[in-house]
C-alpha cells in the first residue's frame, strides 16, 4: 500500500492529479478483482468481467483524451 501511494505520488509529479488519481484507483480496482480471482479462488462470471474491461477502457481513454 505505501509503494502503491509513493507512485502516486511520484506520477502527480508528471501529471496532473485529475489524470493520476482516476488511473491510480482504476488500476487498484482491477489489481482487486484478479487477487481475488487468482489468490483466492473467487469465480469471474461474464458480467464481472465486461465491467473490469470497461473499467480498463475508461483508464486508456482518460489517458488518451488527457493530452498528456
Amino acid at each position: 500500500m505505501i509503494l502503491s501511494f509513493a507512485g502516486l505520488i511520484i506520477a502527480t509529479k508528471h501529471l496532473p492529479i485529475s489524470i493520476a488519481y482516476p488511473v491510480w484507483t482504476g488500476i487498484g480496482a482491477v489489481g482487486s478483482v484478479l487477487v481475488g480471482i487468482f489468490l483466492f479462488h473467487e469465480d469471474l462470471n461474464w458480467i464481472t468481467l465486461l465491467f473490469v474491461g470497461l473499467l480498463i477502457v475508461g483508464i486508456i481513454g482518460i489517458k488518451i483524451t488527457s493530452g498528456e
